[in-house]
């Protein structure tokens, strides 16, 4: 007995295919016509890229400094020379203390290192001699960075004079090797950072915003009284911010690699399974916050405040997660920012180390999966 298809299931996998393609076309022209859809995809991600790659930045070099020798000898000049010779500081020399100090207020310099006038003597008489590090503690970093490069500068003076007086070199020396990142400059890590804040932008903030404005107009309530299903109806609008999301990182990507410079070690692929994961839960989140509130202000703000900003804070970006307090620790695990900016940094830096690419990628996903359940259930109690 020869069994053959149904026709009409045919036509209705057809049909379906057909309604699929219908609105991805609908919400690709919606992108290209929406102004504001451009600004977020492309403008901003390339605002806050040149930010990072050129205005921001962790490297604390030629830090202004008052330089104070109260008894000029051969020795004090000497160190005072270290001092001056340092990367790490731009010298302003003077007599006094006091001459520093209305500088020192107005935050015309960052600090003043004194070399005080019984420096020799302690130095003859086979005493510690001191040096003075006077810092603005208004300003925790700054203050410590200060503190620790002259700290530093003197044990190196120290540890000079120590190997010349003897003829021989110091009994232990340290060797510094700094993995992935020689130079320790810090736009090799915070560009690759910022690509994530870029997608956040684009996967959250804008679907939330568009999709938000729909509900406003009441044009998804008529979509849905239509054949489509809610499924059809998300993926639909999903997959042209999809592709624009993996469109804005390939243009970061590009800038950050030609224009700032910054060493790609890793691979092509995982560079796009990393960024086609994280998209998921932005996305995902976008969709939650639209169906929830169904306003374009209120939409915004929700996006800003509970994906921005913990991508910003919450997720390694510029604070060190191991530093903040415990409870927020663990509100850390559900960002999902948290998994891809170690990831993208990695990928540029170190190349491709899959084990912990795997497991952030498992992550995501599964955090994907929560929003997109939520916001499927959402969607249907408004349309209910």
């Amino acid at each position: 007995m020869k069994i053959t298809p149904k026709k009409g299931s045919n036509e209705q996998r057809a049909g379906k295919g057909r309604r699929f393609a219908a609105l991805v076309r609908k919400e690709s022209y919606q992108v290209v016509r929406d102004p504001s859809s451009i600004l977020i995809a492309f403008v901003l991600p390339l605002i806050l890229l040149f930010l990072f790659g050129y205005g921001v930045s962790l490297d604390t070099t030629q830090t202004r400094v008052g330089l104070v020798v109260e008894e000029a000898t051969p020795l004090t000049r000497d160190l005072a020379a270290s001092f001056q010779a340092s990367r790490y500081f731009s010298v302003v020399n003077g007599q006094d203390r006091r001459e520093f100090e209305d500088d020192l207020v107005l935050g015309r310099v960052r600090g003043i290192l004194v070399i005080p006038a019984e420096f020799t003597a302690d130095h003859a008489a086979g005493r510690h001699p001191a040096v003075q590090v006077i810092v603005d503690g208004s300003d925790p970093n700054t203050a410590n960075f200060v503190q620790n490069y002259a700290q530093g500068a003197v044990a190196n003076w120290e540890r000079q004079r120590t190997g010349e007086g003897a003829g021989v070199p110091p009994a232990i020396a340290a060797e510094q090797r700094f993995w992935f990142n020689p130079e320790l400059t810090s736009r090799n890590f915070l560009v690759p950072g910022s690509i994530a804040i870029v997608m956040t932008l684009v996967g959250t903030l804008l679907t939330s915003l568009v999709v938000a404005r729909e509900w406003e107009r009441g044009t998804m309530e008529a979509m849905m009284a239509t054949p489509v299903s809610a499924a059809e109806l998300l993926a639909g609008k999903l997959l042209p911010y999809f592709i624009l999301g993996l469109t804005s990182m390939t243009l970061c990507v590009l800038l950050a690699v030609f224009l700032f410079g910054v060493p790609f070690r890793g691979s092509v692929a995982a560079l796009y399974a990393l960024s086609a994961t994280f998209l998921m839960p932005a996305l995902g989140q976008g969709l939650l916050i639209s169906a929830a509130t169904k306003n374009q202000f209120l939409a915004s703000q929700l996006a800003l405040i509970s994906a921005f900003l913990p991508a910003f804070l919450l997720s390694g970006f510029l604070f060190e997660i191991n530093s903040m307090p415990m409870v927020i620790q663990w509100i850390t695990y559900i960002v999902p920012a948290r998994y891809l900016i170690p990831s993208l940094q990695t990928v540029f830096l170190a190349g491709d180390i899959w084990p912990m690419f795997a497991r952030a990628i498992a992550v995501m996903l599964l955090i994907g999966c929560v929003f997109f359940a939520l916001a499927a259930r959402s969607t249907r109690k408004r349309i209910g």
